[in-house]
């Protein structure tokens, strides 16, 4: 089947605009001709996630509360990245921002698009290695807790449901996958 785009849009209106998100409703004609309508979320920033690895295999987890789920989390450090700005530029500065590390390796892993039926977010995950210890700087925004932890451990979480933050299941995932098949 060609890639052609079934839908037609009518109208388009900005319901809400901010520094970090635009949203947008569309008046359309879905594939099959009927009028409805679209909701879809522009995110303004890529979003950043890191893995680090340390030489024993041991993760940094970041825990804060996620407003949007009303419930505590637990993720890889992660954070958004200005479109005009190279992503692995963020990748650093988030990683330092959450854990206060620095990483002198730094390995693209993963692209991927976070909820592409209502948004255009684009993800990008990071592994980190050779690590340098700092200072974090959270933004004011975060009440992080950081805990060091061995990637199996972090790994059977995902397996069972404790870490549930897409980037970071992805990250876990992929980068077990890479480690069964000798890449890290």
């Amino acid at each position: 089947m060609e890639e052609i785009n079934p839908w037609k849009t009518l109208e388009s209106e900005i319901k809400y605009d901010n520094n970090w998100i635009k949203l947008t409703e569309h008046q359309v004609l879905n594939p099959s001709g009927g009028k409805g309508i679209y909701g879809e979320v522009h995110f303004k920033n890529l979003a950043i996630g890191i893995l680090p690895l340390d030489d024993e295999y041991n993760t940094w987890l970041v825990g804060q509360y996620r407003y949007p789920l009303k419930a505590y989390s637990w993720e890889i450090p992660e954070g958004g990245g200005p479109l005009d700005e190279d992503p692995i530029d963020s990748a650093r500065r988030e990683l330092l921002e959450e854990t206060g590390m620095s990483a002198k390796n730094w390995v693209e892993i993963q692209r991927m698009h976070l909820s592409n039926s209502v948004s255009d977010e684009l993800s990008i995950i990071y592994i980190a290695t050779d690590l340098i210890q700092g200072i974090a700087m959270p933004e004011e925004t975060e009440q992080l807790v950081v805990k060091k932890i061995h990637f199996e451990e972090v790994y059977q979480m995902v397996l069972d449901g404790e870490i549930t933050d897409s980037m970071s299941v992805a990250a876990i995932l992929k980068a077990k996958l890479m480690m069964l098949n000798g890449e890290i």
